[in-house]
């Protein structure tokens, strides 16, 4: 199928959900199924706070880090493991998944220039339709008209589980430390002043705590299909 730009037969799919869900894995799965594009906004916060760190620039350092932001070209690949970021022409895929990175990402998101600034990205990203966005505030505030909107969501157990078990040396971090890790992100990710984590109104809430990540698959699958029928 050749899909044209403003192609009625597409529409932007949004999935937000705290850390750990399994938003990243499911949203990539989908958008493979529908032949939707995919973009993992958490990668762009990453990228930015691996950028910074190299800097020395703090998130307290508002003027230094909001030129920062502005100055980086942040481009999302496709490809067959996954998506690949490249920061002003570096591929920093590997890079932006160290825990220096993840302990950090919170508080860069919540500076506000830097949500403005790849805000704005993620919206030009998402103009031709076809799109599946993960993040914390797809739904409510970057695609608020997005016709599709899933809250992706497990128990803080489920989530620190599904956590360690990616963790190949799992040698460097216990269970319970990422239990305490993943609900201390929740609460920066859900008090930050500037697009929340919230739950979008009229999103689906899928609690995936007792869901194979093949079922939460078909489930939005099956929902984005049965809105096109809808839309019809």
């Amino acid at each position: 199928m050749v899909h044209h730009e403003g192609d009625s037969d597409r529409m932007n799919i949004a999935i937000d959900g705290p850390a750990g869900a399994g938003k990243s894995t499911v949203a990539r799965r989908v958008a493979e199924q529908l032949g939707y594009v995919y973009i993992d906004t958490g990668s762009m916060y990453r990228a930015v706070t691996l950028i910074a760190q190299r800097a020395g620039v703090s998130v307290e350092q508002l003027a230094k880090l909001a030129d920062l932001v502005k100055s980086l070209e942040i481009e999302l690949e496709p490809g067959e493991r996954g998506q690949s970021v490249f920061v002003n022409g570096e591929n920093v895929t590997a890079l932006i998944r160290s825990r220096e990175v993840t302990l950090q990402v919170s508080y860069f998101a919540a500076n506000e220039t830097v949500r403005e600034v790849l805000g704005i990205m993620q919206r030009r990203l998402a103009e031709r339709k076809g799109v599946v966005m993960d993040g914390r505030d797809i739904g409510s505030h970057v695609l608020p008209h997005a016709e599709l909107k899933i809250f992706l969501t497990a128990s803080v157990k489920e989530r620190a589980l599904r956590r360690y078990r990616e963790i190949v040396d799992s040698q460097t971090i216990t269970l319970e430390q990422l239990e305490t890790e993943i609900a201390e992100r929740d609460r920066l990710d859900e008090q930050r002043e500037i697009s929340p984590l919230v739950c979008a109104s009229d999103a689906v809430v899928l609690d995936s705590t007792s869901m194979t990540i093949d079922e939460v698959i078909h489930a939005i699958v099956k929902l984005s299909r049965t809105k096109m029928a809808e839309a019809k």
